[in-house]
């Protein structure tokens, strides 16, 4: 159970701090330094707890490396996404407005956009916080931060830069992003993070 708690946490803060960054039309380098930041400090904090996954994505290219039980996968996963509708509602709630759903008008350029930052995010994680060779180092936190901020500046005005399922739900609920695009999002991070997950067992057979 206490897994399952850490992953609440810490999609929890990551979603609330999208919603109180980007609800408020935060200027410039803001959001994604914010939001970069909270991920990384969720990580480091609940790391060694559940294994700091805080998205679907993560969870299931993780499971595809062998180091998450495949029983633990839905319970992973109905974690984050609550945590990330409970951080939406109460995000709205604390900056008082919703938001105004982004217009995605290239869908296959945000579907590869999602994609190709998700399998970034994914592959990353596999490679700082669960590889052999990386064990017990104490950068893995800002890697994965670092990854999502990147992509966020990046891409975010292309697809939103969910990179994460619980993350699109989340901005869905804050009306950030219709809900009739969302398919865009939780299927090409599931995607990025089905293929990190088997690029990783080929790269890194031992």
């Amino acid at each position: 159970m206490r897994k399952y708690i850490a992953e609440f946490i810490g999609t929890f803060f990551l979603v609330l701090t999208v919603g109180c960054t980007v609800l408020p039309g935060a200027m410039g380098v803001i959001p994604p330094l914010a939001i970069g930041a909270a991920l990384m400090v969720m990580v480091f904090a609940g790391g060694h707890i559940s294994g700091g996954h805080f998205n679907p994505a993560v969870t299931l290219a993780v499971t595809i490396r062998g180091r998450c039980e495949p029983k633990e996968v839905v319970p992973y996963w109905i974690a984050q996404v609550i945590g990330g509708v409970l951080a939406a509602l109460l995000a709205m709630f604390i900056v008082s407005k919703s938001g105004t759903p982004m217009e995605i008008k290239n869908v296959p350029g945000a579907f590869l956009a999602e994609f190709l930052f998700t399998f970034a995010l994914a592959y990353v994680v596999l490679n700082s916080a669960t590889a052999k060779d990386t064990l017990g180092n104490s950068f893995y936190g800002a890697a994965i931060g670092m990854t999502v901020m990147v992509g966020a500046f990046s891409v975010g005005a292309v697809s939103g830069g969910a990179f994460n399922p619980a993350v699109a739900i989340g901005i869905v609920v804050m009306h950030l992003v219709k809900l009739s695009d969302v398919w865009i999002h939780i299927l090409a991070d599931l995607a990025g993070g089905l293929v990190a997950g088997l690029v990783f067992k080929y790269v890194s057979p031992e």
